[in-house]
């Protein structure tokens, strides 16, 4: 399990309901496809990508797209003193990903609201167009000074609500 990850190759895809969800809001949101090569270093004993790379996959993705596609990258959150946490992350594993598959990471917010937000996956074997695995991370945002939690302004939540 490496510390990098293959270069990504994003692409937009806006779905129309995959991502949806009878939770807070029904308002839909757009979802995102990054492209990645597993490698050599993501690999496990077991000859399979092990489960813990697939959240970095998923990170790294979501990394990415925030700064494309919605122009407001983890750095600006930085800048300001702010970061996002994972506080619940969820994964349901159906089919191992092995050496040099080729895979998206579909990503897309779910809800968002001034508590944090929740952001789905999934993560697609592009050889056998089946799902790997899919499953959603919730997000709470701190300031970077105290480690305490704050409130998503309303600016961030119209920025991320594409």
């Amino acid at each position: 399990m490496g510390n990098h990850l293959p270069k990504a190759h994003t692409l937009e895809f806006p779905i129309n309901s995959r991502f949806s969800s009878s939770m807070e809001t029904p308002r839909k949101y757009s979802s995102f496809k990054t492209q990645f090569k597993v490698r050599p270093d993501d690999i496990d004993m077991f000859n399979h990508v092990h489960n813990s790379t697939y959240f970095d996959y998923v990170l790294a993705a979501r990394y990415e797209q925030m700064e494309v596609f919605y122009k407001m990258p983890m750095e600006t959150f930085l800048e300001q003193g702010y970061g996002w946490v994972v506080r619940t992350a969820h994964v349901d594993y159906k089919r191992p990903l092995g050496l040099g598959d080729i895979f998206t990471v579909e990503t897309g917010i779910e809800t968002i609201n001034p508590k944090g937000c929740r952001v789905k996956f999934e993560i697609v074997n592009l050889k056998t167009a089946k799902v790997s695995c899919d499953g959603w991370f919730d997000y709470v945002m701190i300031d970077t000074n105290t480690g305490k939690g704050v409130k998503v302004s309303e600016d961030m939540i119209a920025q991320y609500s594409i």
